[in-house]
């Protein structure tokens, strides 16, 4: 029997002005996450790793090309909706004026999650604790949290949704190494419990990865996965 991706991305397209001139950073992309990859994501500078994550959490105005989920046309699904189960941490992710419970509890607040039951203040602890957060209250101010525990607060933030996939730009550009591990082992984590992650790298090699994508010219290469 043949199963559908997790995640399939066909064709992808973007145009973005450079210099003065269009220039195609997508042209036609092709992806497929299963679950429990951790695709990491290479390319130089202005490639279109960004680009390519906006698509495919259908971030993009303009973009081309298909995408489904569990072999669902995006097609059908509202956007907003879509980005619930395909979700975006971009690389410069804000914490809001607060504290850390309050940012924790933001996505369940959206209209995208109505009817979704928040996790209660028990569930917060507990999963701050898992992600060796064990010295972090609930109710200290986010202006107060270290780079890397900042950086953790945010990824727990999107986990605790219970996204399918999960799209990473950089997740540890400004991360020492002790915090780039600790989010890396909640990536690992997620994967594991059959989430795919697909993250872009740039100082870092992913260890976890079982997939290694490299975008150059528009169109992406790579994809063997490595043996486990």
């Amino acid at each position: 029997m043949v199963v559908a991706p997790l995640l399939a991305a066909r064709g992808l397209t973007a145009v973005r002005a450079i210099d003065g001139r269009d220039v195609r950073v997508l042209d036609g992309v092709d992806l497929k996450l299963a679950p429990g990859d951790i695709a990491e994501l290479r390319g130089p500078s202005g490639a279109g790793k960004t680009t390519l994550l906006l698509a495919i959490a259908r971030l993009l105005p303009g973009a081309g090309g298909s995408l489904a989920l569990a072999g669902e046309s995006a097609d059908a699904t509202d956007p907003a909706v879509w980005r619930t189960k395909v979700a975006l941490l971009p690389q410069r992710t804000a914490l809001f004026p607060g504290t850390v419970e309050e940012n924790l509890l933001l996505p369940f607040a959206l209209k995208s999650r109505d009817g979704a039951t928040p996790p209660s203040a028990e569930a917060l602890r507990a999963a701050l604790d898992d992600v060796g957060l064990s010295d972090v209250a609930l109710d200290r101010d986010t202006a107060r949290l270290s780079v890397g525990q900042a950086a953790r607060v945010a990824l727990l933030r999107v986990l605790l949704t219970a996204p399918r996939v999960l799209l990473l730009d950089e997740p540890d550009a400004s991360l020492d190494d002790a915090s780039a591990a600790a989010v890396a082992a909640m990536t690992a984590r997620f994967a594991e419990a059959g989430g795919a992650v697909l993250r872009v790298s740039h100082l870092r090699a992913d260890a976890a990865a079982t997939v290694r994508l490299h975008l150059e010219g528009g169109r992406l290469g790579g994809g063997d996965r490595d043996d486990r």
